[in-house]
């Protein structure tokens, strides 16, 4: 069986929740991700500050990042289009304030076409620390 990678974005600071600005100490993807226990500029892609080294060693992606303007952020496209994802499961999840996944299971398929992409999970973000279970019975 190969390694499983978690690979997310997540923005502490402000963020837009339940129609208001709040300021987050720790950004709600990262807090789903924490909770799995699993160890506007649109053509804009950023640097990435680090590199996964062996990617051929994992099979499975376990992809997590806030929805933005409807799909990822340019830092989680950056990263689809560093890697060849050629067979391997890439399993999305998002935090989002209404618009659950969006297009990015979408845009997923088309950045990584060989791919196997699953079912996505959309979390509420001003729910994700009472969202254990559902994050638990998604990844089973």
């Amino acid at each position: 069986m190969g390694k499983t990678l978690i690979a997310y974005f997540s923005k502490k600071g402000e963020n837009y929740v339940n129609g208001s600005i709040v300021n987050l100490l720790v950004g709600n993807t990262e807090v789903a991700t924490n909770v799995a226990q699993v160890e506007k500029n649109q053509d804009a892609r950023p640097e990435l500050a680090t590199h996964v080294e062996n990617m051929d060693e994992y099979d499975t992606i376990i992809l997590g990042y806030p929805n933005w303007w409807g799909t990822m952020p340019m830092a989680v496209f950056a990263f689809l289009e560093e890697y060849d994802f050629t067979g391997k499961t890439i399993l999305p999840y998002c935090t989002h304030e209404g618009s659950g996944l969006g297009g990015s299971e979408r845009d997923i398929k088309r950045v990584c076409p060989a791919a196997n992409v699953e079912k996505g999970l959309a979390i509420h973000g001003s729910s994700v620390k009472s969202a254990s279970g559902k994050i638990k019975s998604w990844l089973s």
